[in-house]
């Protein structure tokens, strides 16, 4: 999977200054959360092609001095055990202090690569007072000002130096499918439910599955991955720092996944958090089916899916062309269904038009039947249209204005596309170039 970076440090040492540095300055960010779970940060960049995942653990220590560093300390042992690099932050203005000579202590007798920053050096006197961070003994020291930006260049061909490129390849080109949805929600259930075994631990705690679990799945004609993770929870919610990184392992999941399965609770609804978790597999261009799980438990209230879809479609719109299936896992109710949405999603995924049925299909209407409206008394042409070749469906229209194809035309030309080829359940991306 990707590689994830974790910026550790006390409090006011602008950790989350850096984050944003990191993630802004690149122009790559996927996904920036603020609050997956309180007050930390998610966010997706890149550095001479390298991606990594940037995690911001700061900002939530509550309480006295004793608090204070328990939480630190916390904190620091969780991004050992998580991260693949950690980015030690200390502040050149206070200068060195004894909770940093704390946490370098943890950070030493980690295997985990680390990277000593030194933030706020931004006059050269303090350039000058660098030199006592050296006695932590973490090696090099990184001097950089998170606000203007001096030294972040340096510090990611750092960062970056022993990441791989590009993405993990897939074991046998298996198809990935991921269960997402947020705790409790009959994830595990499921698994062991169509693979007729107690492959994962099944308790009716929320958050009992804390690593990503893979599955081969080779029956009754299906044969990819399944990867059960730890469910995403609302943050008001979360009570222990280990949350966090389940969180973090699930989008990472999600990220290195073909198609998310998404499940809800039907006594629940879709909540906001399943917002957030559908928003985030959109972005991440990922094939998603919804299952609305422990339908069992409502179909006794004279509740019909019909209705209880049309709710859902209404939340998820404009993003609404996704199959939505109703399911319980207890009474074995149409799982078989949901693998076989999956597949369908997949190859739908998976799929190229060729150029010649595009131009055929869709040339007449984006040219003749409904052009892109005039702007500013200039009329767009569109003269060519043609699939990138990418693991995602992404079009080019060739045109003359780009720069004036407004929102709305984009998402009569995506419907437009989901009529003619069928695309439920695969978010596509159009772009308008000047050929």
């Amino acid at each position: 999977m990707g590689n994830i970076v974790a910026i550790v440090g006390r409090p006011n040492v602008g950790k989350s200054t850096l984050f944003n540095r990191l993630i802004e300055e690149r122009k790559a960010i996927v996904d920036k959360t603020s609050g997956v779970t309180r007050d930390r940060q998610y966010g997706h960049s890149d550095w001479n092609g390298k991606h990594f995942s940037v995690i911001d653990t700061g900002g939530y220590v509550m309480g006295g001095d004793d608090a204070f560093e328990q939480e630190i300390r916390k904190q620091v042992q969780l991004a050992i055990d998580e991260a693949d690099l950690i980015l030690f932050l200390v502040d050149a203005k206070e200068g060195l202090t004894p909770m940093d000579e704390d946490v370098a202590q943890m950070l030493r007798r980690c295997t985990k690569k680390v990277l000593l920053v030194v933030n706020k050096v931004d006059t050269p006197q303090r350039m000058n007072e660098i030199g006592e961070f050296y006695s932590l003994g973490l090696g090099e020291v990184y001097p950089i000002a998170g606000i203007s930006g001096s030294g972040t260049g340096e510090l990611l061909d750092a960062v970056v130096a022993d990441f791989d490129e590009g993405e993990e390849h897939v074991d046998d080109n298996l198809p990935r499918i991921t269960l997402v949805g947020r705790p409790n929600v009959g994830k595990s259930s499921f698994i062991n439910t169509i693979t007729n075994q107690e492959r994962n631990i099944v308790t009716p705690i929320a958050g009992t599955t804390r690593d990503s679990i893979y599955t081969h799945y080779n029956m009754f004609g299906f044969d990819f991955n399944f990867v059960d993770t730890a469910g995403l929870r609302k943050k008001q919610k979360v009570s222990e720092d280990l949350e966090f990184y389940s969180v973090l392992r699930s989008i990472r999941a999600i990220e290195n996944s073909d198609v998310c399965i998404m499940m809800l609770d039907a006594s629940q609804g879709i909540e906001q958090q399943d917002l957030n978790i559908l928003s985030l597999i959109q972005r991440n261009h990922k094939g998603v089916v919804i299952a609305v799980n422990k339908w069992d438990l409502i179909e006794k209230d004279n509740h019909t899916h019909a209705d209880f879809e049309a709710l859902i479609r209404e939340r998820i719109a404009p993003g609404d062309d996704v199959p939505i299936i109703f399911t319980s896992v207890i009474n074995k109710q149409r799982i078989f269904k949901v693998l076989e949405c999956a597949k369908q999603v997949y190859e739908r995924r998976s799929r190229k038009i060729p150029t010649s049925e595009l131009n055929e299909k869709l040339l007449p209407i984006v040219k003749e039947q409904n052009p892109p409206p005039a702007v500013k008394g200039k009329f767009i042409k569109i003269k060519y249209i043609t699939q990138l070749p990418s693991p995602y469906p992404q079009f080019v229209f060739f045109c003359n204005l780009p720069q004036y194809i407004r929102d709305p035309y984009r998402r009569f030309v995506e419907n437009r596309m989901r009529e003619l080829w069928d695309f439920c359940g695969v978010p596509i991306t159009i772009y308008f170039r000047n050929k």
